[in-house]
């Protein structure tokens, strides 16, 4: 098995449009993907970030939220991780588990990837 690549990371912000438009702009990001709350996903191609729209009706504060994994199976995980990682719910295009590290870091597994699939 080869080793678990680091390919995510999630930021709550206040604008994800605007944050969204300075990645790209600035650095060359590409915008992938826009969830229908105003969450915004862009890449460099090899890193996915995810700038999750702040909710006024929410209890999440800005800044860093979570980082990912991408692993060749999650099910070793399943048996190792204390506690066990959580299945995430709805139709998550990028994540199908969520865990937490000792000290309460919330951090995804998935083995389909964080990136956008490749166009055909």
């Amino acid at each position: 098995m080869t080793r678990p690549r680091l390919r995510h990371i999630a930021f709550v912000v206040q604008d994800a449009k605007e944050m969204a438009d300075f990645y790209t702009s600035r650095f060359g990001m590409e915008l992938f993907h826009t969830d229908p709350d105003g969450s915004h996903f862009v890449t460099d191609g090899y890193v996915n970030l995810a700038l999750i729209q702040q909710r006024l009706d929410g209890d999440v504060p800005t800044g860093f939220n979570h980082f990912g994994f991408h692993v060749d199976s999650v099910e070793p995980y399943l048996e190792t991780l204390e506690p066990r990682p959580a299945l995430r719910g709805g139709d998550r295009p990028f994540a199908e588990y969520r865990a937490i590290d000792p000290e309460g870091n919330w951090f995804d597994l998935s083995a389909h990837g964080f990136l956008p699939p490749p166009a055909h």
